[in-house]
């Protein structure tokens, strides 16, 4: 079942979508060489709750073995839902971190992949890639196109420039649920799948690998990452289904006046 939104819910979701990106600027200030990935999700945990929102993620899944913290974060192969923990972040380390909230009963999503210090520029390139990949999404998600659409663009992108695209995991509706209807895979053809309508609301979230586009569960029933090591990519906005332009609710703007580093403005030649 696939609920549109009213110009209410939307600024509802708008204002769940803002705390994400207001939390991952939070924690931007600590992503750095030596820094516990448990410092990060308690820093993201407190700024949740002194603004008066629950953190998504948290208790999510199966009663026998919900997620147990606020931030996923995936580092380097790990492509998402890794557990924070005692590990320190290293020089070079990309470190994926995925952010949800529930707020007024509406929920936000939103991911960004930070580097810690210095990449190489092969890293470099993953990390504008799927950044890319993501806007090229998001501009298919008009009123009119269908799923596929948003799929396709992702899928060449990324592809062209000899990246994989993870199939086992995919974007998706968002509202009063953290996951709705309907799926927005990252692969796909043009033409296909669901019809976009004005009010559908989605998380278009890239999974992109540095080799193949295949991955693997680990032991704790959550970590996913890539079958072959390679270092894996991950942004994510919630957006709006309008007519002519989408609107892109959550904003990369609080993370770059941290980090100051604007992806989405970067070009890789070679």
């Amino acid at each position: 079942m696939i609920y549109l939104k009213s110009e209410q819910e939307i600024k509802l979701m708008r204002d769940s979508a803002q705390l994400v990106s207001r939390t991952h600027a939070e924690v931007a200030r600590y992503v750095k060489p030596g820094v516990k990935t448990s410092k990060l999700d308690q820093i993201a945990e407190d700024y949740i709750r002194a603004n008066d929102a629950r953190a998504a993620f948290k208790g999510y899944g199966p009663d026998r073995n919900p997620f147990p913290a606020t931030l996923c974060v995936s580092v380097n192969e790990q492509v998402v839902h890794g557990f924070p923990g005692d590990y320190e972040l290293q020089e070079g380390d990309i470190v994926s971190i995925d952010c949800g909230v529930e707020k007024n009963g509406y929920f936000g999503d939103s991911a960004y992949t930070y580097i810690v210090g210095e990449c190489d520029e092969q890293t470099m390139k993953l990390l504008i890639t799927t950044m890319e990949s993501l806007y090229n999404g998001i501009e298919k998600a008009v009123h009119g196109n269908r799923v596929g659409d948003i799929s396709s663009a992702v899928q060449t992108h990324c592809e062209s420039r000899g990246f994989g695209v993870v199939r086992d995991l995919v974007g998706h509706g968002l509202g009063r649920s953290l996951h709705e209807s309907p799926s927005v895979p990252n692969f796909g053809k043009k033409g296909r799948g669901e019809r976009l309508r004005s009010g559908m609301t989605l998380a278009i979230e890239p999974m992109i690998t540095a080799g193949t586009w295949k991955v693997k569960t680990l032991s704790d029933g959550w970590t996913i990452v890539t079958a072959d090591g390679s270092k894996a990519a991950h942004y994510e906005h919630d957006v709006v289904v309008r007519e002519g332009n989408a609107e892109i609710l959550s904003t990369f703007e609080y993370i770059e006046e941290i980090t100051k580093i604007q992806l989405d403005k970067l070009t890789f030649n070679g």
